[in-house]
């Protein structure tokens, strides 16, 4: 049995390809809605599987084409992250015999083309246990990493990456003296879909490992969001993933993790950090003349249109590019309509993790670095 399918999203025709690979459909894939249509004609599939959202010709175009063009009706899947109603109607008038809306999981794909054209002879279709999920949007996270070797948890982003077939791990080892390169390519073996390594043969500090990641992530097209994460995982992947979430589904273009203390939340932090925290923090609120509780949370989404204007330029400072990140959307949108696209989302869990490459000696340093940001970028 032969099934084609037709996505702009690589990460996902990957996963999908081999999924259905596993279970003895024989499968062809196309990035464009035109060369679906070309591979359409020679291939003969017993099902096309099809995006919507396609810059050059979207899903409901070559639905259209292919109803228009041959003889016997061949079964059409959608499955997109296009959840309008409108949309949605339209496809089933044009003769689409299912429609899935993503996010969804493997299991599901599967069990809606069984039940559309059945199974490969001699196969039977076994239910994938991870529950293995293709997200709405396709997702770049940057992880900055300086000696990381004694800290990175392997088997944690291994199966986040396994599990969330829409999301690209960037790690970017920062110049490291120790085999944190090594541990990064024993990570990405077997999972190179998922997980890329951008080494930084010098150390250029964390603002500029993050700087040069999401530069290298931008020219990926198939993401539509980009952020970046402690490679500690001091924050929750589960937090991460509810950051992408809220972006998706409102207009803001940055959404920023904060560490507030609250009822509900597991949020631990070394008392001394914390006093030290607190005024910094207000120093930053007085010089963005944002009301931010913590600028400084090592987890962020990002639209990636706003990408290259935000990290095209080196930054400043080492440790407080995330507050100069800030001062960039309020000089490039002003200071009244910023405060539109920003969203700054409480986490339900973080803890400081041992190890941190922040002292105290650095902590008193910051108070220099904030009073150099507030002469550069008023």
């Amino acid at each position: 049995m032969k099934i084609l399918t037709i996505d702009d999203q690589t990460l996902i025709l990957l996963s999908v390809e081999k999924r259905l690979q596993e279970l003895g459909y024989t499968v062809m894939k196309a990035d464009t809605g035109k060369d679906g249509l070309t591979i359409f004609s020679s291939f003969e599939p017993d099902l096309v599987l099809v995006d919507i959202n396609m810059p050059d010709m979207n899903g409901l175009d070559v639905v259209e084409r292919i109803r228009a063009m041959e003889k016997k009706k061949t079964p059409i899947l959608v499955m997109s992250g296009n959840t309008d109603e409108d949309i949605i109607m339209k496809g089933f008038e044009l003769g689409v015999d299912d429609y899935m809306k993503k996010p969804v999981s493997l299991n599901e794909m599967v069990a809606r083309i069984k039940r559309l054209i059945g199974s490969p002879k001699l196969q039977h279709i076994s239910i994938d246990a991870d529950a293995r999920m293709l997200q709405k949007h396709c997702v770049g996270v940057v992880i900055p990493c300086y000696n990381e070797e004694e800290r990175l948890s392997s088997k944690e982003f291994k199966d986040f990456a396994h599990k969330n077939l829409g999301y690209h791990l960037c790690f970017v080892n920062d110049g490291s003296t120790d085999n944190t390169l090594e541990v990064l390519e024993e990570l990405r073996a077997g999972n190179q879909n998922n997980i890329s390594v951008y080494n930084c043969k010098k150390n250029g500090g964390k603002a500029e490992a993050v700087r040069q990641g999401m530069l290298h992530l931008e020219q990926d097209s198939q993401l539509d969001y980009i952020g970046f994460l402690d490679a500690d995982l001091s924050t929750d992947f589960r937090d991460f993933d509810e950051l992408v979430q809220t972006l998706e589904d409102s207009e803001y273009k940055i959404v920023s993790g904060s560490r507030m203390s609250r009822m509900g939340a597991n949020i631990t932090k070394e008392s001394a950090r914390k006093i030290i925290s607190m005024t910094i923090n207000l120093i930053i609120r007085s010089i963005l003349k944002m009301p931010f509780n913590d600028t400084q949370c090592g987890a962020k989404i990002l639209e990636r249109d706003i990408v290259k204007m935000l990290f095209d330029k080196p930054f400043i400072t080492k440790w407080l590019f995330d507050v100069e990140i800030f001062m960039r959307m309020r000089k490039h949108y002003g200071k009244q309509e910023v405060q539109k696209y920003i969203c700054e989302q409480p986490l339900k869990r973080w803890i400081h993790a041992d190890g941190s490459k922040l002292s105290m000696k650095d902590s008193i340093k910051i108070v220099g670095q904030l009073a150099k940001i507030a002469v550069v970028y008023k």
